[in-house]
């Protein structure tokens, strides 16, 4: 499969493709946010989160670009993105002249954690909600907190599958969450 035809597959939702693709770039994405972060889970993460986003929006890529540049494109501005969540967590104090950085206190308080109870109730509600096979994915992932690789491994699957069906599970969640 040519990437140019893998893009139009995509664009009809074919998940042949979208795998394909996904194959295809993981390397390059990967690579790229390795050298930006210097930490394999958030490369990973990042890469993640870049596929995801791509393939939602992937009606919007325009074929005048390469679709490579186009991913890490992606890849760059949701590291920006991460990097300033990360500076707003922390507050600049200045007294007498003297610069300090404080953290700010991210502890949760007790609405918090009865709020969270509630949202991870209504979650769990929601994940029922999915195909069988999905629901055992996000377990696996997010519950069970299983790498990728252990993943594949117990499933018995390749893991770009992993991956691949990860990415359906959350964009299925959240449309389900959404109403």
């Amino acid at each position: 499969m040519e990437i140019e035809q893998a893009i139009a597959r995509a664009k009809k939702n074919d998940q042949k493709a979208f795998n394909y693709l996904l194959d295809t770039f993981w390397e390059s994405v990967y690579g790229f946010q390795l050298k930006r972060t210097h930490n394999e889970n958030d490369a990973e993460d990042i890469t993640i989160q870049t596929f995801s986003k791509a393939f939602d929006k992937i009606e919007t890529f325009n074929e005048s670009y390469t679709f490579k540049t186009w991913l890490i494109t992606i890849s760059k501005n949701i590291h920006i993105d991460l990097l300033r969540k990360e500076k707003k967590s922390i507050i600049r104090v200045t007294k007498h002249n003297s610069d300090m950085l404080q953290v700010a206190d991210e502890s949760p308080s007790v609405e918090d954690i009865l709020i969270k109870e509630q949202h991870l109730n209504k979650l769990l509600r929601d994940i029922k909600k999915l195909k069988p096979h999905y629901q055992e994915i996000i377990n696996l992932r997010y519950f069970q907190e299983l790498s990728y690789k252990e993943i594949a491994k117990q499933l018995n699957e390749p893991m770009s599958n992993i991956k691949v069906k990860l990415l359906r599970a959350k964009k299925l969640l959240a449309e389900i969450i959404l109403g």
